[in-house]
């Protein structure tokens, strides 16, 4: 508290105090002193002079005689005052007079003189504005009246003196309408210079009257209407009555004298504006500044239609947010999407536009002959009213009224009453674009001309410290993409008819493996279920191929023939990619379903070596009995089952973390920047251009799909090769536990592995064990083959009816579904009605294989080639099973490792769609290495469950 300061302003102060700059205080004035108008010192009051002053209080005054009550001008000295006093107590003299309070040399007169400006012929003088000289008067009214006066019936407006017998323009409306805020103005700067101003362009064809009044017109947005005679009213009025005075650089809508302010109202005169013609400079990504920059230079004026100068935009005259001097310049680099948005106080806007600037718009382009060529830039004015209705709101180019001139703040025409007060209503551009379009089929980087769209805000001025305004620069390129959306809606149509037909071909082949030829609500639904995992497919097909194709052809490119969609017409490609990710995520849950409602069991041909001694139980005797077969070797298999069942192709922690480090670390994410640069680094000073969704989603799709194959490449060629290779290991496995794994996937087909060992047995000692393999590895056994003298372990079973319901009939008592109420409340005879299921099931289905039931035997062969790549099986087994030779292990199609596609195909999805909601690269690696753990875990904990359901393995000894 002991260094706080009471805040105090020099308006606090009040007219008998003075504000004390070295305290920052208020200090009171002395005797006969009031407040200066600065407010930082005190003067004398009327009546007063000064005997002498140091500044702030050190005033010292001194009362006038009576014969002697004026004061001077510098308030030293009293004088007597013919013609009465002012309110400061000086003296006054009448209009036309000027006031003389010493002679030539310097001495003071005892009695102020009020001498009469000569207005005669020859002299035509009048006193200035402070009314201290005598000036030559305003020229209008020495034409007019040949004098210094502007009598009736003579007009005198603005300064200026016009005779009534002259064809003087309407009587203007010296009203602003703002349209936002529903409220209409009368304006004090367009009072002061409304009516002279076109007096003066309409009789002197002034220049500076001239260039004024377009200005009043633009400060009304260069609204018409047929019935008012406003500021644009009045200019169109002289621009149709001077057509006799020809017009400016043969363009038909810039008449001599006067500001090009419309292009015409002409049906359809904006699109030849915008389209007719191209601009006449190539543009390029690469090259010299004439080609890779745009040259904009902008005319400048004030509000009383004088010019300013020449200033070219790169100084970044157009940008009202606060930025460094490279990202201002970067706005004009060709190819280079620049936005630039911030919210700015209205205070700050008061104080930097006091005084509103206006511009004539131009792009500067070399002509040939060292000779520099402007070409006007058109100028969409969003707030344009005609017949108070908004004209350029809609997209039909044949509808707009395109006009020139432009502001960035008006804080003068919201004025009213007095120009001295502030703003009532201020007006700001508050979204400013430059679009620029390329001509189709281009190669050169022809553009049509350049187009400025602008939006104003309306403000109403309450609390200018607290109010403020959001605004926005931004520069955009464009080019027709409904060339590129016809060739797309093309693939799609074709590549989702194929989609059709393929999901035609599934379902056929579904139902032949289901064992079913009726088309009932189930066969639809799985058509459906097809088609939404082939449809995803075309999705992902297409928008990969369009990411790459954006990222190739606009990155690589030198000379000019593409642009990429604006974040608009990018809609459909969004629309493509969540259709794509939702397709996809229907057809990944079907999958998991699939894969944990699969039939197993673990066929074991171990049988029991001699007799022992068992008791049997209640009848108190010892008899002989097959030795019972070890446990652990089907508990082993389903362990190994258990393991492999999530086992991918790639993975997936190194896939995310190698997407991440080459989009982050690398910089392949500034490839998906909208600007012409390939280069993966940036400055930090640079400036930052937005992100195309089309190209993250490119780079991102890109990368990931190729870090993918290198893996898969990777995987089969090397790690597969030559460090372990667990699908075939887990072949190896099961012939050398003499375990047999028979797999149903749908109700009539799955797959078989055939693990019977060569040797008899597998339950022996580590020496034994190693005979076996040895004599293996020599040749000195039979092959592991199903048939004999061959090494196929391996099958695609298509069994027939009958065995399906004998296998379901086991099966059914397997699982404990039926039977008498009696047996399953006692969980001692559960596990022996269990028991007895699975001895039934494996001795069944070992039989099977032996061809024991003739009923329901089967026979093996290959499978054609079309059958191959159809994936579906010709023949139905009526009478017998048919066994498909199978080297590739396609029982894998029942685990994560034989679809490794559609897991990669949905990561990708899941990974973009995350980045194109969030625009994080991280977030997305961190959500979809989080989704493929939650998956995995799923497909781990519920595949778990079905194994140990299907093949009455106990769960804990699942680990």
């Amino acid at each position: 508290r002991g260094r706080s300061v009471p805040l105090q302003r020099p308006a606090d102060c009040g007219a008998d105090r003075y504000f004390d700059s070295s305290r920052l205080a208020c200090a009171p004035c002395g005797a006969h002193q009031r407040q200066s108008a600065g407010g930082s010192s005190c003067v004398c009051e009327p009546g007063y002079r000064m005997v002498s002053s140091n500044g702030g209080f050190s005033v010292t005054c001194e009362k006038c005689p009576e014969n002697m009550r004026g004061v001077t001008q510098d308030g030293w000295n009293c004088i007597t005052c013919p013609k009465g006093l002012t309110s400061q107590g000086n003296c006054k003299c009448p209009n036309n007079e000027i006031l003389v309070e010493r002679s030539i040399d310097g001495i003071l007169l005892n009695e102020a003189l009020c001498l009469h400006c000569n207005g005669s012929e020859q002299s035509f003088s009048a006193s200035d504005a402070s009314g201290s000289r005598c000036v030559r008067c305003e020229k209008t009214f020495i034409q007019v009246s040949k004098s210094c006066d502007c009598d009736s019936p003579n007009i005198l407006t603005g300064g200026l003196c016009f005779s009534a017998r002259e064809g003087l323009p309407p009587k203007g409306v010296a009203t602003v309408r703002f349209a936002q805020l529903g409220m209409t103005l009368t304006s004090a700067w367009f009072l002061k210079n409304l009516q002279s101003s076109a007096f003066a362009c309409w009789l002197y064809s002034n220049l500076t009257a001239c260039q004024a009044l377009g200005n009043m017109c633009v400060m009304n947005m260069n609204s018409l209407s047929s019935s008012s005679t406003d500021a644009c009213g009045l200019f169109q009025y002289i621009f149709v009555s001077t057509a006799r005075v020809g017009i400016v650089h043969s363009i038909p809508y810039w008449r001599h004298n006067l500001p090009w302010l419309y292009y015409g109202d002409q049906p359809g005169l904006a699109s030849q504006v915008l389209e007719k013609n191209h601009f006449p400079t190539a543009f390029s990504f690469k090259g010299t500044d004439e080609g890779v920059k745009l040259q904009f230079i902008a005319a400048s004026f004030d509000a009383a239609g004088n010019f300013l100068k020449w200033q070219s935009l790169e100084g970044g005259i157009l940008q009202l947010c606060p930025d460094t001097q490279t990202k201002l310049n970067a706005a004009f680099a060709f190819g280079t999407t620049y936005q630039q948005s911030c919210k700015i106080s209205v205070s700050k806007i008061l104080l930097d536009f006091a005084n509103p600037v206006f511009y004539d718009l131009f792009l500067e382009y070399n002509g040939g002959n060292e000779q520099q060529h402007l070409w006007a830039v058109p100028v969409l004015n969003l707030n344009l009213q005609y017949n108070e209705k908004f004209v350029n709101q809609g997209s039909n180019m044949n509808n707009w009224l395109l006009t020139r001139r432009f502001f960035l703040v008006d804080t003068l025409s919201g004025k009213e009453n007095d120009l001295g007060n502030p703003p009532r209503v201020i007006r700001i551009a508050s979204k400013i674009t430059i679009s620029i379009r390329l001509v189709s089929h281009t190669q050169r980087g022809t553009i049509y001309p350049p187009l400025i769209t602008i939006a104003y805000t309306d403000v109403l001025i309450q609390n200018p410290e607290t109010q403020s305004v959001m605004v926005s620069f931004a520069v955009s390129y464009e080019m027709n993409q409904s060339e590129a959306q016809i060739q797309t809606d093309i693939a799609l149509g074709v590549l989702g008819g194929l989609a059709v037909l393929w999901s035609l071909l599934k379902t056929a082949g579904w139902k032949r493996r289901t064992g079913s030829s009726i088309i009932d609500l189930q066969t639809v639904f799985k058509f459906l279920l097809f088609y939404a995992g082939d449809l995803a497919n075309v999705f992902f097909i297409i928008t990969v191929g369009t990411g790459i194709y954006w990222l190739v052809f606009f990155k690589a490119q030198q000379f000019v023939s593409v642009l990429l969609p604006l974040p608009s017409q990018e809609e459909d490609f969004v629309t493509y990619i969540a259709c794509a990710f939702s397709l996809k995520a229907l057809q990944f849950l079907h999958l998991l379903v699939s894969q944990l409602t699969v039939d197993i069991f673990f066929i074991d041909w171990e049988r029991p070596k001699g007799k022992v001694l068992k008791a049997v139980e209640g009848e108190g005797v010892i008899k002989n009995a097959a030795a019972p077969v070890s446990i652990w070797r089907t508990y082993f298999i389903a362990n190994e089952w258990n393991e492999i069942q999530t086992m991918r192709k790639i993975n997936p922690l190194f896939q995310v973390l190698a997407v991440l480090f080459f989009l982050e670390v690398v910089g392949f994410s500034n490839l998906a920047l909208m600007d012409a640069s390939s280069s993966l680094t940036r400055s930090s000073e640079s400036y930052v251009a937005p992100w195309s969704r089309i190209l993250r989603f490119g780079v991102s799709a890109a990368l990931w799909v190729a870090i993918a194959i290198l893996q898969v490449i990777f995987f089969a060629v090397f790690y597969e090769r030559f460090v372990e290779d667990k699908i075939s290991q887990f072949v190896d496995l099961c012939c050398v536990s003499n375990i047999s794994v028979f797999l149903l996937s749908h109700n009539c087909f799955g797959h078989y592995i055939h693990g019977r060992s060569v040797h008899g047995h597998a339950d022996t000692n580590m020496e034994e064990m190693n005979m076996n393999l040895k004599r293996e590895a020599e040749n000195l056994c039979s092959q592991r083959g199903l048939l004999p003298n061959t090494d196929g372990q391996t099958f695609q079973i298509s069994i027939s009816r009958k065995m399906r319901l004998h296998y379901d009939w086991i099966h059914e008592t397997l699982t404990r579904k039926r039977g008498p109420a009696r047996l399953l409340d006692s969980s001692a005879n559960s596990f022996e009605q269990s028991t007895r299921a699975y001895n039934a099931m494996n001795k069944f289905l070992s039989s099977f294989i032996d061809h024991v039931h003739k009923e329901m035997d089967y026979i093996v062969k290959d499978k054609l080639l079309l059958e191959r790549i159809l994936g579906m099986e010709f023949m139905e087994p009526i009478d017998k099973s048919i066994f498909y030779n199978d080297e590739g292990h396609s029982f894998s199609d029942v685990l994560y490792y034989g679809n490794e596609t559609t897991l990669l195909i949905f990561d990708v999805l899941f990974f973009s769609v995350v980045d194109l909601a969030s625009q994080s690269f991280v977030l997305a690696a961190i959500l979809t290495y989080l989704q493929q753990e939650i998956f995995r875990f799923i497909r781990n904990t519920l595949g778990q469950k079905n194994l140990a359901s299907k093949t009455l393995v106990d769960q804990r000894f699942l680990i």
